[in-house]
């Protein structure tokens, strides 16, 4: 997901950053053109030389697609700077608005699904970098999770899953062991578990314990320099328990409960260079389960 907040963040640079670039013209090509009012049209090449300064080669491709009155339209690619494919977005009027596919930069599949007005919509998936599926959620169309929702270990072997109603745990929920045991099984109404339904399983089979490295494609969120809670006149060495937390423009960037600097569970708010919000990030036990909607 860290990615995808990465590439959304470059959908809003401002047309004056690109004109630093300058229309430049190829002969005898369509490439990089711009009309009578300095409107960029038809297909658009950004190069290596066109940001130096950066990880890429002079001539390396680092995004390209078609403008239509200044505004990015149908297919955008973006590359790393080892070649290969970043992500390929659908656009319309200058916004994502389609279907979306994310990658690692070792060429395997990050993320993808449809992204619709500032959200996910409809069948989501996010990879391990080994390939494996992580996450398989679906969104409604207010980019809450509604029905079945899946979790995986890297081996490929679900961990859990369950139905979602409106962005909450609804009924029965499923965990597993990475052997592929059943776990526990608990009751929820409107995300609150029924204590009273918790079944808990010793596993059939032993789990083997590996001495591998956290999964990278797990992101975390650590509470950052520029960051505020509400209730203290300075910042605290060590942030625990439930705060709010805003940046230095006074916006709201964090609301649950933190452990040790590290958020654990809540919302956290994703805001682009501009300072408008683009994404609300949900949280739980410190790992991200899926987007909600932006309030109005």
């Amino acid at each position: 997901m860290r990615k995808f907040i990465q590439l959304i963040i470059l959908v809003f640079i401002t047309a004056s950053s690109y004109a630093q670039i300058g229309p430049e013209v190829y002969k005898g090509d369509s490439i990089n053109r711009v009309d009578g009012e300095n409107k960029k049209q038809g297909k658009w090449i950004l190069l290596g030389k066109h940001k130096p300064g950066t990880c890429y080669a002079s001539d390396s491709k680092i995004e390209e697609g078609k403008y239509q009155d200044n505004r990015k339209k149908d297919l955008w690619i973006e590359y790393y700077c080892n070649g290969n494919m970043k992500n390929k977005l659908t656009f319309n009027n200058g916004r994502p608005d389609g279907y979306a596919i994310m990658y690692h930069e070792n060429g395997k599949i990050s993320e993808e699904g449809n992204w619709k007005m500032n959200r996910w919509v409809g069948n989501y998936k996010l990879y391990y970098e080994n390939g494996q599926v992580q996450h398989e959620f679906v969104f409604n169309q207010s980019g809450k999770r509604e029905g079945q929702q899946k979790y995986y270990y890297d081996n490929g072997q679900i961990a859990i899953e369950g139905n979602f109603m409106n962005g909450k745990e609804s009924g029965l929920i499923k965990e597993y062991y990475e052997t592929g045991d059943i776990k526990a099984e608990k009751n929820f109404a409107d995300g609150n578990v029924d204590v009273a339904s918790i079944k808990e399983f010793e596993p059939k089979k032993p789990i083997q314990k590996t001495n591998e490295a956290p999964i990278k494609n797990a992101p975390k969120i650590v509470v950052k320099q520029d960051e505020m809670p509400n209730n203290a006149t300075k910042k605290p060495t060590v942030l625990n328990g439930q705060h709010i937390l805003y940046n230095r423009n006074k916006q709201i960037t964090k609301d649950g409960e933190f452990k040790d600097n590290l958020f654990m569970t809540g919302k956290a708010y994703i805001y682009n260079e501009d300072g408008i919000l683009i994404r609300i990030a949900m949280y739980k036990d410190g790992q991200y389960i899926g987007d909600t909607q932006i309030e109005k």
